[in-house]
């Protein structure tokens, strides 16, 4: 455990916060989070993990800017839901790029678990492509990762971003139960108009 695995720890629950809340200062506080973790997992040869934070970096300028002016008319971005026609493709992608990481990590790399690192790596990038475009089920995805990271972190020694993880979790549930809210709040005149 080290000082910066505490800080990005700490950043990255306020980050999580902040976006249960859909708040702009979710990506800011993001940036600072995942550059933070780059270094940890760097350190704890968790190779995909550490570039899953630079690509974090990326989708978190993206949903800066998406949440702020992604809606219409360059209007702030409400939540939707995931179209269904969508579910494949994104399993299509997960699958795709846990199968190419894990076997690179595997062949050409110390990585302690190639595939499962893979895998949360990709799946965590679908979640978090997902909140960006606010996808009401990204908290789903994040539950779903949430409680297979938790012991993976146990297992290479990074306590706290284990408990981090465990308060994501509980994070990841509450944003659910907010989100969902939110929409149902913003589409209860749809379901009136339909039975009119």
């Amino acid at each position: 455990m080290s000082t910066l695995e505490i800080f990005a720890a700490v950043v990255g629950a306020i980050s999580v916060y902040l976006s249960g809340r859909q708040s702009l200062w979710a990506w800011p506080t993001a940036i600072v989070n995942v550059v933070s973790y780059a270094v940890v997992f760097h350190g704890a040869k968790l190779y995909a993990d550490m570039g899953l934070q630079v690509v974090y970096a990326i989708l978190s300028c993206y949903g800066w800017y998406e949440w702020r002016f992604g809606g219409a008319e360059r209007t702030p971005l409400p939540v939707t839901r995931t179209p269904v026609r969508l579910w494949p493709l994104l399993a299509a992608i997960a699958a795709a790029c846990t199968l190419v990481v894990g076997g690179g990590l595997a062949r050409w790399t110390d990585a302690s678990i190639p595939f499962m690192d893979a895998a949360l790596t990709a799946v965590s990038l679908v979640a978090q492509w997902m909140m960006t475009r606010k996808l009401l089920e990204n908290w789903l995805v994040w539950i779903a990762v949430d409680v297979v990271y938790v012991p993976v972190f146990i297992s290479r020694g990074l306590y706290v971003t284990a408990a981090l993880y465990a308060v994501f979790l509980g994070l990841a549930i509450a944003g659910w139960i907010a989100w969902r809210r939110d929409w149902r709040a913003h589409h209860a005149g749809d379901a009136v108009a339909a039975a009119a």
